[in-house]
């Protein structure tokens, strides 16, 4: 192996950190996975977008193009391998490589107490949040590193990275992503890629609406944010760019909390008053 400098590597244009690259977002025409679509393109990305809505897809798309970026949008149900077989082709007879991977879906429905859940809703629990993580990945990943190498960024949840008792099932699916991506990193880094985590929180998505019925608790956001705000798909949008991006051509293996400090700051506490947990108290 070459030793390199980084004197070696190349200067970055900061105004197009991904121009020319091949970038698969899955769940990308809304949410998290909108935003991360919308300015990887302003970067100058090929976005391919995967997304089970088409009229999501088509809609991220036009936004892309509208803004002078390029990007494509593809039908998918990543949790079924033949869709996922058909976005790798499809992509693959574009481009002929990938270089980055942002495996994006989840969702923590269908919430059902453990005590009264079973394997239907483990498995669709699984399928959801940790299958088609498996699945996506390895189908890019003999192409990524055949090209050379590339950036896989691996979507998953603060609570599985603390203690979350609302859904032991789901916090143990995002806790299981986050060491499949350190475990992964590990594994191929020596074939040029790099495999990064970002564990969210306490951010606005059409699954999670801290907006809605909330607008009278707006003045508890300082106690239950460190950073003393709610958080945007644009928050999470901007750390996977510099993950996906050269900017971060020596950070592998990590997950990394987009939560406004909510990990740091404290985590899910018992109320007697509701008889369950909270992590935004009200009483204060």
């Amino acid at each position: 192996m070459t030793t390199q400098r980084a004197s070696d590597v190349p200067a970055l244009d900061w105004n197009r950190l991904l121009d020319g690259k091949v970038a698969v977002v899955t769940g990308g025409g809304d949410g998290i996975g909108g935003s991360i679509s919308r300015l990887f393109g302003r970067h100058g990305a090929r976005v391919e977008i995967a997304e089970i809505d088409p009229e999501r897809g088509a809609s991220a798309k036009d936004e892309i193009e509208a803004e002078g970026g390029q990007a494509r949008a593809h039908a998918v149900d990543v949790r079924q391998e033949d869709d996922v077989a058909k976005l790798r082709d499809a992509v693959l007879a574009e481009h002929g490589r990938v270089d980055v991977l942002v495996n994006n879906v989840g969702d923590y429905r269908p919430l059902v107490p453990f005590r009264r859940s079973g394997p239907e809703s483990w498995d669709a629990m699984y399928r959801v949040n940790l299958h088609h993580v498996f699945l996506v990945t390895r189908a890019f990943l003999d192409p990524m590193i055949e090209s050379g190498g590339g950036s896989i960024v691996n979507f998953h949840s603060v609570e599985g990275m603390r203690g979350y008792p609302g859904e032991p099932v789901y916090g143990a699916m995002k806790a299981a992503v986050a060491h499949f991506t350190t475990c992964l990193a590990v594994n191929q880094g020596r074939n040029g890629i790099r495999v990064n985590g970002i564990g969210t929180d306490l951010c606005q998505t059409p699954q999670v609406d801290y907006i809605g019925g909330w607008e009278e608790h707006e003045r508890l956001w300082p106690s239950w944010a460190p950073v003393g705000r709610l958080g945007w798909p644009e928050d999470q949008a901007r750390v996977a760019l510099f993950l996906a991006s050269d900017l971060s051509s020596y950070v592998t293996g990590h997950n990394i909390p987009v939560d406004g400090g909510s990990k740091a700051g404290g985590g899910w506490f018992f109320s007697p008053e509701t008889g369950r947990f909270v992590n935004r108290p009200t009483g204060i």
